[in-house]
């Protein structure tokens, strides 16, 4: 048993409003350097859309991820020898009308344009060559336009419903959209690691996080292109790539990075998982897409078994990590109530960013020009959980989002939502729990205290409950090896040497 950790977060879609805060304090914090304009470490779209870059999925287009060549696994992206004849040119990698060109506004003109008869104007410029520019996307370009047959037509996930579910999942009075954000998803077995020519990007043992170590980057993009996610991006300025590094700094001070401690709506939860990386392998070679989110989750392993606890132990993880993993949130919803999914899965990278599906009004009819929902007017609540399949994002369009198509455990996930809200409800209403409301607790999978507990810490969390982050003890670490005044000058962006050319 290879026990390692793994700093994870929950994004709780029920909760995500869309505010695009978490993409703010994230460029505000990291990206507002020359070069770094059209980066968005942490960005949030809307479903269905096509995402950003625009679509980023399409991995027949980007060559991204990993797939089974038998009983092993090869990057989708090159060979070994493809790799090296690829070196100078990579048809996979996403161009710039994928993002956008950045534009800023020349504000100026507000103030010296000549006297006329119209309202002067601040001209949209482009910030890489100045120029005038019309503006054509951006980084939330589709944002909230779920209803559009541009924008929201081209997610590749509607692909996977029905000719006759996709008809009515577009008509005009069933709109619905949930928001999705996303950063990078410091994979198990990522591809961007594999692909990387010089060995620049690395997972760091401590916490897992993946960075790219800038003096080793020689900007041959793979890593780029390798991502299924496109959460690594190039920095026409320095010549380097670039990536959400999990804000690490905040990390180890005791902080939860900036995009999950800004959210508006609470949805972000942090902590560590344990796992096993002798799995890995068994795990992410799982024949049927539909097995992988399972085969992920028998990699993470129990922070209370004695047995992993001395595993533990014996790998360097000290008291602080293993209380940290006890009390993780991110364990609580990944393994003990199994509602967190990874985004993906079949991408085959074991993506450790988890997302709890989004809930969705029940579809409605149009009877004699009144809308009616599917629902009998007696025992709402059993009907509600027995039509998760009538909601008005189809099970199917979620299970190609987190699930590899398993349809069954977006089901599962549902219905343990379903039942705690029937239970909130019942005991609000009411005053008292039935027997209904316990039998929907059974056939969810849940026990009354399980419930309470997850209703607990998805509505009333503090922010201790929400960011459990172990103690680093990183000035230990730095004083064995540096000078610990020359290491805090060495902290921050670039290379520690700067790049020169020639001899």
């Amino acid at each position: 048993m290879n026990v390692r950790a793994q700093m994870s977060m929950i994004f709780h879609l029920d909760k995500c409003i869309g505010c695009h805060t978490c993409s703010v304090a994230c460029k505000n914090l990291w990206t507002d350097r020359k070069g770094t304009e059209y980066m968005w470490w942490n960005n949030v779209e809307t479903r269905p859309g096509t995402g950003y870059p625009t679509g980023w999925e399409d991995q027949d287009t980007y060559r991204g991820g990993w797939q089974l060549a038998g009983d092993r696994l090869e990057l989708r992206l090159h060979s070994r020898a493809g790799g090296l004849a690829n070196l100078f040119y990579n048809p996979a990698l996403p161009t710039l009308d994928d993002y956008y060109e950045p534009f800023t506004f020349r504000y100026q003109d507000l103030f010296t344009a000549p006297a006329g008869d119209d309202q002067p104007t601040a001209e949209p410029v482009s910030m890489l060559t100045g120029e005038p520019i019309d503006i054509r996307s951006g980084p939330n370009w589709d944002d909230d336009l779920s209803g559009s047959d541009i924008y929201a037509a081209g997610d590749l996930n509607l692909d996977a419903l029905d000719p006759e579910v996709r008809a009515q999942f577009e008509e005009i009075d069933r709109v619905v959209m949930n928001y999705l954000p996303r950063i990078c998803n410091h994979c198990l077995n990522p591809s961007c690691v594999a692909a990387c020519p010089s060995g620049a990007i690395y997972k760091r043992g401590e916490d897992g996080v993946v960075l790219v170590n800038e003096d080793k980057c020689r900007a041959w993009r793979m890593c780029v292109a390798a991502c299924p996610y496109k959460k690594v991006y190039y920095n026409w300025q320095t010549g380097k790539s670039e990536k959400c590094i999990l804000c690490f700094p905040r990390l180890e001070t005791g902080q939860a990075p900036a995009c999950a401690h800004s959210c508006v709506g609470r949805i972000r939860y942090m902590g560590v998982l344990l796992y096993d990386a002798d799995r890995i392998p068994d795990a992410a070679t799982a024949k049927d897409p539909a097995d992988l989110v399972e085969a992920q989750r028998s990699v993470i392993l129990d922070p209370f078994d004695p047995e992993v606890i001395a595993a533990a132990r014996a790998a360097g993880l000290d008291d602080g990590w293993l209380d940290a993993a006890q009390r993780s949130p991110a364990y609580r919803f990944v393994k003990d109530w199994g509602i967190a999914l990874p985004l993906h899965p079949e991408f085959r990278t074991m993506a450790m960013m988890f997302y709890v599906p989004p809930l969705s009004p029940v579809v409605s009819t149009l009877e004699r020009e009144l809308v009616k929902l599917r629902i009998p007017a007696e025992d709402s609540d059993a009907e509600v959980f027995r039509r998760i399949d009538d909601a008005r994002l189809p099970v199917r369009y979620l299970a190609s989002l987190f699930s590899g198509g398993n349809e069954e455990l977006i089901r599962q996930a549902l219905r343990k939502l379903l039942a705690v809200r029937a239970l909130k409800r019942r005991q609000s209403v009411e005053g008292d729990v039935d027997a209904g409301t316990l039998g929907l607790l059974e056939q969810a999978g849940l026990s009354l205290e399980d419930a309470e507990a997850m209703y607990r810490l998805t509505t009333l969390p503090t922010l201790d409950q929400r960011f459990v982050i172990p103690p680093y003890h990183r000035e230990v670490s730095i004083e064995a090896a540096n000078d610990p005044l020359a290491r805090t000058g060495e902290a921050g962006f670039g290379s520690v040497q700067g790049p020169h050319r020639g001899g």
